[in-house]
């Protein structure tokens, strides 16, 4: 069994197999094959604090940031969380159904129009100190309003009826 490798810049290498798995080798010449990236602070700090995961969900590598790995493996680093990670970004609400829950939303995102339906009140939670926010749907999809009150007016006026 193999310690936590804590990576700096050269300490392991990372591939992607034909079948598209990630496979990490440790200085010591561990393969882990299957491993997955997991970010520690999704949204406010996305990229200091890397977990590599082994598919038994054993930790096997932490990156503390993931400027100091090398190009070519940040490269594969940022591709497989991009799969992984589905946060959408509100940029506008056009329409609610009701001020009461549960009701549907109508909403742009940096993905695209869609609507979805919020349960109650405490689906809408404040992240951080910049006035963010994450709103959960009925089916768990995490929708991200990265400043509430860089929103437009109307979209301002529908999230202070909720919060």
């Amino acid at each position: 069994m193999s310690a936590l490798l804590t990576v700096t810049a050269s300490r392991f290498a990372l591939e992607r197999t034909p079948f598209g798995k990630l496979v990490l080798t440790n200085e010591a010449g561990e393969r882990f094959e299957g491993v997955v990236p997991v970010r520690a602070f999704p949204i406010q700090s996305p990229d200091d604090g890397i977990s590599l995961v082994s598919t038994d969900g054993k930790e096997v590598a932490w990156v503390d940031l993931l400027a100091d790995v090398p190009q070519p493996a940040q490269d594969l680093i940022r591709a497989e969380l991009t799969t992984r990670e589905f946060m959408p970004v509100v940029t506008r609400i056009v329409s609610v159904t009701s001020y009461s829950t549960p009701c549907t939303w109508a909403v742009e995102t940096d993905r695209g129009n869609t609507e979805f339906v919020l349960r109650g009140d405490e689906d809408i939670r404040r992240i951080g100190k910049d006035n963010g926010l994450l709103i959960a749907d009925a089916h768990g999809i995490q929708y991200l309003v990265r400043d509430q009150f860089a929103l437009d007016t109307h979209s301002k006026k529908v999230l202070d009826r909720f919060l």
